[in-house]
Order: C-alpha cells, then sequence, then structure tokens
C-alpha cells in the first residue's frame, strides 16, 4: 500500500437536495464546471493509504475554498453564484440564502475537512495529494485566463511552502515517465500554485502537492463522446495505472 492520501474534492456531480427549487444551471454547464471524471482517473483504492472524495459538484459546494470566500466577491466562491465560465447558477431570487448556506457548508463541507484533519494524524504517511483536471483552455475566472495553451500536468507546493522542491522535482519526473510525456510539459507552480486544500494542510505536518491533469488527456476525439459526455473506460483506466505508476516510482525513488 503506498503511503499518500488521495484528496479528490472536484469529482463530484450531485445536486445537493436541499437545493430543489433553486436552480438553473444545464447539465452541460455543470458538466464543464467540474472536474470530470477524476474520480476515475486518480482513485487508487485500497493500492493507497487513504482516499478522500465527494459526489457533491463543485458548483453548488467547493471544498477547495476558505469559509471566507464567498460571493459577491468571488462568484466562484465556496457558495458559487455563477460557474467558472460565467454562467447562473441560481434561477433569479432562488438564490440560497444565509440560512441555507449555512446549511450546505455544515452538510457537506465540513465533514470534508474533517475527513482530511482526522486522517492526516494517522501514522506511516508520507505524502497527501489534492487531485484535480484543468481545461485545456483557461476559463473565464482563471488566474490564467488570458493565456491560450496550459501545459499536460501542472503540480504546485504554494511556491515551495507546502513541500520541498525535492519532491516536486521527483514527482514531475515520475509523472513524465509514467503518461510518456516530456518533462518540459510538466509545470511547477504555472499556472496554478496550489489552492486552499493545500495551502492549509501543506507541511502541516504533512506535505502537500495539488495535481492538475490537463482534460485534453481524455476529453477530446477519439475517447470523448461530446453528446453523451462520456469517455471510454479503457481510456479512464489505462490513465489511472499510470497515475499508480507514477506514485510508485516516486515512493520507490523517496
Amino acid at each position: 500500500m503506498l503511503p499518500v492520501l488521495l484528496s479528490i474534492p472536484h469529482g463530484g456531480t450531485k445536486k445537493p437536495p436541499e437545493l430543489e427549487g433553486h436552480l438553473s444551471i444545464t447539465n452541460r454547464d455543470l458538466f464543464d464546471d467540474s472536474d470530470p471524471f477524476v474520480i476515475e482517473l486518480y482513485d487508487l483504492g485500497d493500492k493507497v493509504q487513504r482516499v478522500i472524495k465527494t459526489d457533491i459538484a463543485r458548483a453548488f459546494v467547493d471544498l477547495n475554498r476558505s469559509l471566507e470566500d464567498m460571493p459577491p466577491d468571488n462568484p466562484d466562491g465556496l457558495i458559487k453564484s455563477k460557474t467558472c465560465y460565467d454562467k447562473p447558477i441560481y434561477t433569479n431570487g432562488k438564490e440560497p440564502d444565509d440560512s441555507l448556506k449555512t446549511m450546505l457548508v455544515e452538510l457537506y463541507y465540513n465533514p470534508y475537512h474533517k475527513t482530511i484533519q482526522k486522517n492526516i494524524t494517522e501514522s506511516g504517511l508520507k505524502l497527501c495529494l489534492d487531485c484535480h483536471s484543468m481545461a485545456a483552455v483557461a476559463p473565464f475566472y482563471s488566474p490564467d485566463k488570458n493565456s491560450s495553451k496550459r501545459p499536460t500536468f501542472c503540480i504546485s507546493n504554494n511556491d515551495g511552502k507546502t513541500s520541498s522542491q525535492e519532491m516536486m522535482e521527483q514527482l514531475a519526473d515520475s509523472l513524465s515517465k509514467s503518461y510518456f510525456i516530456d518533462r518540459e510539459e510538466i509545470f511547477l507552480n504555472d499556472p496554478f500554485h496550489g489552492g486552499y486544500i493545500t495551502r492549509t494542510y501543506g507541511n502541516n505536518p504533512l506535505p502537500w502537492i495539488q495535481v492538475e491533469m490537463n482534460r485534453d488527456l481524455y476529453l477530446k476525439s477519439p475517447w470523448f463522446n461530446e453528446d453523451t459526455l462520456t469517455v471510454d473506460p479503457n481510456h479512464l483506466k489505462k490513465l489511472n495505472k499510470q497515475f499508480e505508476n507514477s506514485l510508485e516510482l516516486f515512493f520507490s525513488k523517496l
């Protein structure tokens, strides 16, 4: 069993039942706002020490945000007013009030973070990874929305604050070899520097690294069906195995 904790906060697609009657978001917009298929890409089950994930979509409760990160200051905050592509989530006049926001935080946000806090005290763990995917072209709400192209992977440690540089280089080399991509296609802390989960728990006490996989690796022809929003399951299994190989290679050299 690999001594790693995998956090997958943006893999859910479920609408909270508490929001029934409030929503106007389309299924396509919900898909575009999520990290599609990241559970299939990253969940290694009992091959790793711990996997933490959710079935609730980030469009409704974003677990990778602070409690203070809310609209209107940030429409893409914890309880969003719009998707990352600037699409509406709620019917006019049906946006969650403070009472409903508090309920969503207590039901979905707090349990995820309490599970992280409980599990990072387990003995034997050597690394935690916050696992994501990124659109091939930056969406409206993103740190690099004026850039034209993203790398195949971006791994980040809040510019050196949440893990060592040696770990970052070793993980980049392992991803490069396991996915058969040039090392130059893996960027460090560019365009992302590490989200709320990585910044909060990194080096406190365990090292954390955020991993972002470019969706061009699976949301394109011949694997992706635009009409049904599905991906060839054999391709997802191949990418999942390559992720497993990456971690085995990483820990073999740690």
